[in-house]
């Protein structure tokens, strides 16, 4: 039996990724949180040792916060074992951290473990690379009033989707907190908003915008179930294989 350990097990996604991996007949090695109470299934414990729970895990999630990555990719790393990484907020020095450990283990990394948000993805990048640079692109997101990044990971994902599909690169060409005058829509741009408020699970929207006609794909989160059944879907599918940075594309096939 394949045996799930939790990053972030307090949390509630820690709590759904329980709830899905023992629906789904595997087993949890158990989950870290940074306060060790509670239980994330019937005696199955909460610690805040992430070597410990690596050295009894064959896969590793991670739903954590930024400032625990080193700590767990660092377990993970001396025990050997894969990790998927869905939290998000992560900056450019938590990237260098993931792209050193991949060097040595398998690691997913992923700004949103949604199978129906990476199938949007890649018709994102299809669609920016099919329309011309006269076509404008803005991504819409919602999210609930406790999320504290913003743009959100998903966001992000769908607008480095676009960027690629452009041959750009987003950190170039990112448009986000308009206020004000700013002054005319620089070409090319990719624009972001992000709305917080109630209890939005998560909405995203890709808007390709020219004149006289405008597309609009996106995908909609009712709860969270849907991000944990992608995220052990993709710690199944990354048990098999070698060291490398992968993302959920590989899940999907595509």
């Amino acid at each position: 039996m394949t045996n799930i350990g939790i990053f972030g097990a307090g949390g509630r996604m820690g709590h759904a990724i329980a709830s899905v991996a023992a629906g789904s007949g595997l087993g949890i090695a158990g989950g870290t949180d940074r306060e060790a109470s509670g239980d994330i299934a019937p005696g199955i414990a909460i610690t805040v040792d992430p070597l410990a729970l690596a050295e009894r895990s064959d896969v590793l999630i991670d739903f954590s916060v930024p400032g625990a990555l080193s700590a767990h990719l660092d377990a993970c790393i001396a025990a050997k074992k894969p990790i998927l990484i869905g939290t998000t907020g992560l900056e450019t020095v938590h990237h260098a951290m993931i792209d050193e450990a991949a060097a040595l283990i398998p690691v997913l990394q992923t700004g949103n473990t949604s199978l129906g948000v990476n199938l949007l993805a890649a018709l994102v990048e299809k669609a920016a690379a099919g329309l011309g640079d006269d076509w404008d692109i803005e991504i819409v997101e919602m999210h609930h009033r406790h999320k504290v990044d913003a743009p959100s990971g998903t966001a992000l994902l769908l607008g480095e989707a676009a960027a690629r599909g452009r041959g750009i690169t987003l950190a170039d060409h990112s448009e986000r907190g308009r206020d004000g005058i700013t002054g005319v829509r620089k070409e090319g741009a990719i624009g972001f908003a992000a709305l917080r408020g109630g209890s939005v699970a998560g909405d995203h929207q890709v808007i390709f915008a020219a004149e006289g006609e405008r597309i609009e794909i996106g995908h909609r989160a009712e709860n969270r179930i849907i991000f944990a059944r992608g995220a052990v879907k993709g710690a199944r599918w990354l048990l098999g294989q070698p060291a490398g940075r992968y993302d959920m594309k590989g899940v999907l096939g595509l």
